[in-house]
């Protein structure tokens, strides 16, 4: 399905390599028919070119009429900037794809011709290392036939999952920042683990292998947390003991009022990009 796709990048930054990375290592789009651009890192873009073979071109140079999809990959408050841009030169059987936090599909149709298909996409940082929980949703006039075209394309870099776009916000408080929530819990493990005499490298590992094992637990077992939880939990053992402890601290609060924060900021960017005012 993408074998005779072209992809175009419009930024360079590590979002976009992570992309780039994913599909050259997964074989599903030859290197020569990736373009990337960016506003005016020209060292950057031959970084790319030397390191994956793609091409790299201005932006002003770019074939638009050969490209099937192009992937918006700047910083957000450049989104209005080139979706002007590629205004008159987008067809509309292309799909325009943003990987930018905040903007939604209806942004980006505003600023598109009428009907221009869109999708709005949401990966987290695992996605350098091609396990990223991404998120899909399109717009109003965008076809099934590219909507599998995006997944097939994004599954380069992990999980994919289309949800209806009133869904993304809560999405970016779980998955988009969840690794970061995931980072603190090690560090403070971490922390305990060094005051009682162990060297950092050591607990750190020991840490990162005991939440990937709890994490494939849950992928392989097809069980609820809960259950899993509840197994390895004796009465008067040393879980429950630490399990006291959390509920004690309302650490599942904490964690909760994470998600519902980050959500919250999500839907808060999304409407400062877009130039209305944030309501409580």
């Amino acid at each position: 399905m993408l074998e005779n796709k072209t992809i175009a990048f419009i930024g360079a930054g590590s979002m976009a390599e992570s992309m780039i990375s994913g599909l050259i290592t997964s074989k599903k789009i030859p290197a020569e028919q990736i373009y990337v651009t960016n506003q005016s890192n020209v060292d950057r873009l031959i970084e790319l070119r030397e390191t994956y073979g793609v091409q790299t071109l201005p932006k002003s140079t770019l074939p638009y009429e050969k490209i099937d999809v192009i992937i918006l990959a700047m910083k957000p408050k450049g989104a209005e900037e080139a979706l002007t841009f590629i205004k008159d030169k987008v067809r509309p059987n292309q799909v325009i794809l943003s990987v930018l936090a905040g903007i939604t599909t209806g942004f980006m149709e505003e600023h598109l011709p009428e009907g221009q298909q869109v999708i709005r996409v949401m990966p987290n940082t695992s996605s350098m290392i091609q396990e990223s929980a991404t998120a899909v949703s399109a717009g109003k006039t965008t076809t099934l036939e590219n909507i599998e075209v995006a997944k097939k394309l994004l599954e380069s870099m992990g999980k994919v999952y289309l949800i209806d776009e009133e869904q993304m916000d809560v999405f970016t408080g779980l998955a988009g920042s969840g690794p970061a929530y995931f980072y603190y819990l090690m560090e403070n493990m971490e922390r305990v683990g060094v005051e009682h005499g162990m060297t950092e490298d050591t607990v750190r590992e020991i840490v990162a292998q005991t939440m990937y094992g709890a994490a494939k637990m849950v992928l392989d077992r097809d069980e609820a947390p809960s259950s899993l939880r509840e197994k390895v939990t004796s009465p008067n053992g040393t879980t429950a003991a630490g399990l006291d402890a959390l509920s004690k601290f309302n650490g599942g609060g904490a964690i909760s009022e994470a998600v519902k924060h980050a959500a919250k900021r999500s839907k808060e960017i999304s409407k400062e990009l877009e130039g209305a005012k944030v309501t409580p």
